[in-house]
């Protein structure tokens, strides 16, 4: 979800709800501490420079139970931010502590915003040696090699 989406979001929503991937709800009283713009500047395996932008929004929750962040209030955090560090409309990554810092995706359903699991993968597969797509075997084949194989009576089984 790009900056600009969840704006468009906000502006009709009733609570501002993050679910977690397990389907549990971050509780009500959880704080925007954070939002920020993260540029990630990297090499990958294959020798190749890459440049990641997101922004970044950091989810608390501490012990004061009555807090509760309307919609209002975090269009207003993030159109501060936008103004004071020069955000554009980037995706945004959510990072909210669990049993370690998680990072998260982000979307909406039409009621809550869901944190998505977030993926490594390689990208620069063919450099590696990482097939793109598997290869299609037949099962007739897989036994071609008479030499090699197993026969009824044959006693390798």
């Amino acid at each position: 979800m790009k900056l600009s989406e969840i704006k468009e979001v906000l502006k009709t929503a009733h609570a501002v709800n993050f679910e977690l991937p397990n389907g549990k709800l971050v509780p009500e009283y959880f704080h925007v501490t954070e939002i920020g713009l993260i540029t990630k500047n990297f090499i990958d395996c294959g020798g190749t420079v890459r440049v990641e932008t997101v922004v970044n929004f950091q989810l608390w929750d501490a012990n004061d139970y009555e807090h509760r962040l309307k919609p209002q209030k975090l269009i207003h955090i993030i159109e501060l931010s936008q103004k004071v560090l020069g955000i554009e409309d980037h995706e945004i990554e959510v990072e909210y502590q669990d049993t370690t810092i998680g990072k998260y995706d982000l979307d909406f359903n039409g009621s809550n915003f869901i944190l998505l699991n977030k993926q490594t993968a390689c990208l620069a597969q063919e450099q590696c040696g990482i097939p793109l797509d598997k290869p299609k075997v037949k099962l007739s084949q897989l036994n071609s090699d008479n030499t090699n194989s197993c026969k009824p009576g044959g006693g390798c089984c």
